[in-house]
């Protein structure tokens, strides 16, 4: 994992999120509402997750454009 790809604000979140968790165990201990809890972190979890993946196709997609801008550009010089 990148942590590049992260901004200050995104770790402190993730950070929050998991400090949040901790402690909610800790005081509801292993209830019915752990599953709550459970399932927030998850879906925090979920989301963060696919905030990175978009990140990459991005970084993926414009190095693909890239490379196309850079071929048209050598076609463009050759045909004058």
């Amino acid at each position: 994992m990148n942590y590049k790809n992260f901004d200050r604000g995104s770790l402190l979140v993730i950070l929050a999120t998991l400090v949040l968790f901790v402690i909610a165990l800790f005081l509801k201990g292993f209830t019915h509402d752990f599953l709550l809890e459970a399932a927030v972190f998850l879906v925090s979890v979920k989301l963060i997750m696919n905030a990175y993946k978009n990140i990459e196709a991005t970084k993926s997609l414009h190095r693909k454009l890239d490379k196309i801008y850079e071929k048209l550009e050598k076609m463009d010089s050759c045909k004058k």
